[in-house]
């Protein structure tokens, strides 16, 4: 079995837990309002103080509904971290400098690991090494006067009279 078929059907198989767990969060769902009525029927007229916010069935909607939410929570980080949108950061030890699409699928980046700079080439399934630089391509000193990569700081500098490009 190829790596691309075994990467296929550990998505399909994720995607299918994902389904299995969205079908049993939603039968939870509607089955809490009657979960509740039967909690609340079940106590005595003298218990059943209307208006009563502490009361068991609103205490049970409360825990219940709270669980739910936690588990969407839970479920949705997973699945992020799964599918890779969610990266952990290494503490400024390791960064993504630069990079340049040179396909649909394939990515050259340059990454600063420490002091040492590498080229990698990315392509699905696969990273390799093109070139670890003697010299880093960008110094501290670079970095400091580097033109503002993101809006905010292009916007400060324009607010600022400074020059971007």
């Amino acid at each position: 079995m190829s790596t691309r078929e075994r990467n296929g059907r550990t998505k399909h198989d994720a995607l299918r837990h994902v389904q299995r767990l969205g079908r049993a969060l939603c039968l939870l769902g509607l089955a809490l309002p009657a979960m509740a009525l039967a909690a609340d029927e079940a106590l005595p007229a003298a218990a059943k103080a209307p208006g009563e916010p502490l009361g068991v069935g609103n205490l049970l909607q409360f825990t219940v509904s709270l669980l739910l939410v936690l588990a969407a929570i839970v479920a949705t980080a997973w699945l992020l971290r799964r599918f890779g949108r969610l990266q952990a950061s290494a503490n400024g030890a390791m960064r993504v400098i630069g990079g340049l699409s040179v396909g649909p699928r394939e990515r050259v980046i340059l990454v600063q690991i420490g002091k040492q700079q590498l080229l990698l080439g990315i392509a699905p399934g696969r990273v390799q090494t093109l070139h670890v630089l003697d010299e880093p391509i960008v110094t501290e000193g670079e970095a400091g006067r580097r033109a503002p990569d993101n809006f905010a700081e292009r916007l400060a500098a324009a607010l600022r009279g400074g020059k971007t490009s």
